[in-house]
C-alpha cells in the first residue's frame, strides 16, 4: 500500500482521538473544578455539624431518656413521646402556635401588601420618595429593637393601673373598657398577639416595598388608560405581581411563629396559668424549671419535625408558585 492510500486513514483515525478525548478531557476539567468547590463547603459543612447536626442528635438521645440534668440518662425507649400524645398541655401548646400563626404571618402579610402598595403607588408619586423612604423606616423600627425592650415597652402599656392604654381609655370615657391585658388568661393572648403583629409588620412592608420596584410601571400605566380604580390594580398588578414575595414572606414568619419565644418569656412567661404558653416555652420550662431534660427534649424534637414539615411544604408550594411565575402562566 502506498503513503497516499494509508494518508486519509491516519487523518481519520487522528479525527477520533480527538473526538474521544475531548470530551474526557472535558470531564475531567469539570471533575477538578468540582473537587475545588468543595473547600468552600468545608467551612459551612463544620458549622451545620457543629451547631446543629451535633446538637440535634444529642436532644433526640436525650429525649430518649429519663434524665433530670444530674447523674446518668437511663433510657426509656418512646416513653417521653408517649406522654406527649395524652398531655394537653402539649396539645394547647400547639394551639397557641396556630394563633401566633395568624399573629406573625398571616396579619402581617395582609397589612404589609397594603401598607406598601399604599406607599409605593400614592405616598411615592404625591409626597415624594422620601417621605415613603421614612415612613417605610418607620414601620420598620420594631424590627431593630431588642425583644427585651420591646418587651418592657409593651408591659408598661399594658399595666393596668398607670399604663398608657387604660390611661388613655379612662381619659376618653372608656373606663369599662380598661383591663388587665397581660393578668387576664381570656385576654393575654390577645394581648400578645397584638405585640406580634406590630413586630412583623415592618418586615412584611419592607419585603413587599422590595418586590414593588421590580414590577414594570407601563402595567400600572396601561390600567389607568384603561380606567382601572386603585383597587382594581392592587387586586389584578399588585397582588398578581408579589406572588414570589408573599410566599417568601408566609414561610418564613410561619417558621419564626411555630418557634417563638422570646415574647412568650419577656410578656407572659406562658400565662397567666398556661394560657400563652407555646411548645418552645413549654420545652425550656421542662428543661430548666422542673429539670425534666428527657421530656423537655421529647417536646423540642417533635417541635422541630413540624417546623421542617411546614418549612418543606411551604417551599415546594413556593417552588411551585416561582416556576408558574417565571413561565409566565401566572
Amino acid at each position: 500500500m502506498s503513503s497516499t492510500d494509508t494518508a486519509p486513514s491516519r487523518t481519520a483515525s487522528a479525527g477520533t482521538a480527538m473526538r474521544t478525548t475531548a470530551p474526557r478531557r472535558a470531564r475531567e476539567g469539570t471533575s477538578e473544578r468540582r473537587a475545588g468547590y468543595w473547600w468552600y463547603v468545608l467551612p459551612g459543612a463544620i458549622g451545620f455539624l457543629a451547631v446543629v447536626a451535633v446538637p440535634f442528635g444529642m436532644n433526640l438521645w436525650y429525649s430518649l431518656t429519663s434524665f433530670r440534668g444530674v447523674g446518668d440518662p437511663v433510657f426509656i425507649g418512646f416513653d417521653n413521646y408517649r406522654r406527649l400524645l395524652g398531655d394537653p398541655l402539649f396539645w394547647a401548646s400547639f394551639r397557641h402556635s396556630v394563633a401566633f400563626i395568624v399573629a406573625m404571618a398571616i396579619l402581617p402579610t395582609a397589612i404589609g401588601v397594603v401598607v406598601a402598595a399604599v406607599l409605593f403607588n400614592y405616598i411615592s408619586p404625591k409626597f415624594g420618595t422620601k417621605v415613603a423612604s421614612v415612613l417605610r423606616a418607620t414601620y420598620y423600627l420594631p424590627q431593630i429593637l431588642p425583644i427585651a425592650v420591646a418587651g418592657v415597652l409593651w408591659k408598661w402599656m399594658y399595666q393596668p393601673q398607670y399604663g398608657i392604654i387604660n390611661t388613655t381609655l379612662r381619659d376618653l370615657g372608656l373606663g369599662g373598657l380598661a383591663q388587665n391585658w397581660l393578668g387576664d388568661s381570656d385576654l393575654a393572648v390577645y394581648a400578645v398577639m397584638n405585640v406580634l403583629v406590630w413586630l412583623q409588620v415592618g418586615y412584611t412592608v419592607v419585603v413587599f416595598m422590595a418586590g414593588l420596584s421590580r414590577v414594570d410601571p407601563a402595567l400600572y400605566e396601561a390600567a389607568e388608560l384603561d380606567g382601572a380604580t386603585w383597587l382594581q390594580q392592587f387586586r389584578a398588578i399588585t397582588l398578581n405581581q408579589l406572588r414570589p414575595e408573599i410566599a417568601v414572606v408566609l414561610i418564613t414568619t410561619s417558621v419564626a411563629a411555630l418557634k417563638v419565644f422570646a415574647p412568650i418569656f419577656v410578656l407572659t412567661r406562658g400565662g397567666p396559668g398556661t394560657s400563652t404558653i407555646v411548645p418552645a416555652y413549654f420545652s425550656f420550662a421542662n428543661f430548666f424549671t422542673t429539670n425534666k431534660v428527657g421530656y423537655g427534649a421529647a417536646v423540642a424534637s417533635v417541635l422541630a419535625l413540624m417546623i421542617s414539615v411546614v418549612a418543606v411544604a411551604l417551599l415546594r408550594y413556593q417552588t411551585r408558585n416561582s416556576e408558574g411565575f417565571e413561565d409566565g402562566r401566572g
